[in-house]
């Protein structure tokens, strides 16, 4: 079944709601170009409420990682996520100390998957977004038939202007390594902050269960 990641997560208690609603990650961006950034000094008591059945994901771009370590620390993360141009060696490290890595590319229609083999060892997930100056949340989308000359066995998570209208779209995606669906800016009624509804019945609609 695919799993959902909703990113761009902040207010404590929109997180509750959220979490209520069915979503298997929750994402926390520590970028501090994002309008949805957390801030590597912000209060962990909104990441304790949330149940242990949800992973926390932390967004970092470009971030030293003894900076994500340090933070991954501090707010109890399940997972790191390297939203920018970090390298292999940079994913090694992360994933050396424990913690499960998401390694995030934009696509286009002229990426070639191949570049993905030096990570394969040092990732435990991919993700796909559509190629962009910015780094995530701009409700883009790229071409999702792309995904289908993805030939290797590490699971991925597909992002990129995804809502809710897409529900039928995803399902039919059939690839053996589509693991998650990641939906941010296009559930959102302002940055950071999520509209319940619409992410309750997007989950409904893809995991085909009454929650």
């Amino acid at each position: 079944m695919i799993k959902i990641k909703v990113c761009g997560m902040r207010d404590p208690l929109n997180i509750r709601e959220i979490s209520n609603a069915g979503a298997d990650y929750l994402g926390f961006i520590f970028f501090s170009g994002s309008k949805r950034y957390v801030g590597l000094d912000a209060d962990n008591a909104p990441f304790q409420q949330i149940p242990g059945r949800i992973k926390k994901v932390g967004v970092f771009v470009d971030e030293q990682p003894e900076k994500i370590l340090e933070a991954a620390y501090h707010f109890d993360l399940d997972l790191i996520q390297l939203h920018g141009h970090e390298s292999v060696n940079d994913c090694r490290k992360v994933k050396s100390s424990g913690y499960q890595v998401i390694k995030a590319f934009g696509v286009d229609a002229g990426f070639n998957f191949t570049s993905l083999t030096p990570f394969l060892q040092f990732c435990d997930y991919f993700l796909f977004d559509a190629k962009s100056e910015q780094y995530g949340g701009t409700g883009q989308k790229f071409n999702w038939e792309k995904i289908h000359q993805y030939k290797y066995d590490v699971p991925f998570f597909l992002s990129g202007g995804i809502g809710p209208e897409d529900s039928a779209i995803i399902r039919d995606l059939n690839h053996p390594a589509f693991f998650a669906v990641d939906i941010n800016s296009r559930f959102e009624t302002e940055p950071g902050l999520k509209n319940v509804n619409h992410v309750k019945a997007f989950i409904k609609e893809i995991k085909k269960v009454i929650l």
